[in-house]
């Protein structure tokens, strides 16, 4: 499989609609082409920041909209954040992501931030941030600190968007992942299955992200998790099946990227999850907690892991290290 980014959406389709078992074959093939077969990144997710969040995603516990019962925390101390990062690394995790409930920082929350990731990279993990949207300036500030990842989902197609999101833009996204590559971070930008959504806007959003003019070095691919007060709380369950076939199809079209077994997890068996690997996933998010949503805990991903004999990967080297290596080649 070679690495493109002019994927036509009926090229997506045709793999999307292949008989189930033709199409997680297909992906695992191209999987070992580019990764170990039998190795996990693993990731630990924290809220520095949860809740009243001025956006209105339809999904989202941490809207200021919706009656979720969620209750709201500031920004937590730096040093508990360093604490968590720690416990994270001694489980096995090999990249901390840091989540604020922000429509986007302000300026007064940047040296906040930005000590968070110069701590957590000094640790020796692999750091993230979802912080909602930059502009090019705190992009520049958050890469100059020592941050790799930055995560900014697409959530859905361009087509179904305005169902889920009013309060920010398809494009506005779009803006917000190019200011990252711009500051020479890696991209982490998936989307949601599960929203109501029909199959032909999993094809969009597999579309949009495969089109990128780099594809992103992380795909989560979350299957909505139904929270009591928001809009989608009653929406019909999506089949586990169709999960695992966009997370096929991801891997397929953008084969050099982690594709991340995300939200929804903990409601999936382990011979379900067994299944999303043979597709393809590589990466999940670790602990007991996704901000607000439950998940799988460590002690059943270190059972699983061993029963199905999985790996967890090791920290790779920091965006900067990675630059820096090259200018001396």
């Amino acid at each position: 499989m070679t690495l493109r980014n002019d994927w036509t959406r009926n090229e997506i389709q045709a793999l999307y609609d292949q008989p189930f078992l033709d199409l997680v074959f297909q992906a695992q093939q191209v999987h070992r082409q580019y990764f170990s077969a039998n190795t996990i990144q693993v990731s630990t997710l924290l809220s520095i920041k949860t809740g009243k969040c001025p956006e209105d995603c339809k999904y989202c516990s941490q809207s200021a909209r919706y009656d979720s019962k969620l209750e709201a925390e500031k920004r937590i101390a730096v040093e508990k954040v360093i604490s968590e990062a720690k416990a994270a690394k001694e489980s096995g995790s090999s990249r901390f992501c840091m989540g604020a409930a922000w429509r986007n920082p302000h300026e007064r929350d940047m040296p906040y931030v930005l000590e968070m990731v110069r701590e957590v990279k000094a640790l020796g993990m692999e750091t993230c941030m979802t912080l909602g949207m930059l502009n090019q300036s705190q992009a520049d500030r958050l890469y100059d600190a020592g941050l790799d990842y930055y995560n900014h989902n697409l959530d859905t197609s361009r087509e179904y968007y305005s169902n889920i999101i009013s309060t920010r833009t398809f494009d506005d996204r779009l803006n917000t992942l190019d200011h990252v590559r711009n500051a020479g971070m890696k991209v982490c930008s998936g989307g949601i299955v599960g929203l109501g959504e029909d199959k032909q806007d999993r094809i969009g959003l597999l579309y949009e992200l495969a089109t990128l003019p780099i594809h992103p070095e992380s795909v989560p691919i979350n299957m909505l998790v139904p929270i009591e007060g928001t809009p989608l709380a009653d929406v019909e369950k999506l089949e586990v099946t169709e999960w695992i076939r966009t997370i096929a199809v991801a891997r397929i079209i953008m084969p050099q990227s982690y594709i991340r077994l995300s939200a929804g997890r903990e409601s999936l068996s382990d011979s379900d999850q067994a299944l999303a690997f043979m597709a393809g996933a590589n990466s999940l998010f670790s602990g007991d907690k996704l901000l607000t949503t439950p998940n799988a805990g460590e002690g059943r991903d270190q059972q699983l892991f061993a029963k199905l004999g999985l790996v967890a990967e090791k920290p790779k080297v920091s965006v900067r290290e990675m630059a820096v290596d090259a200018m001396s080649a």
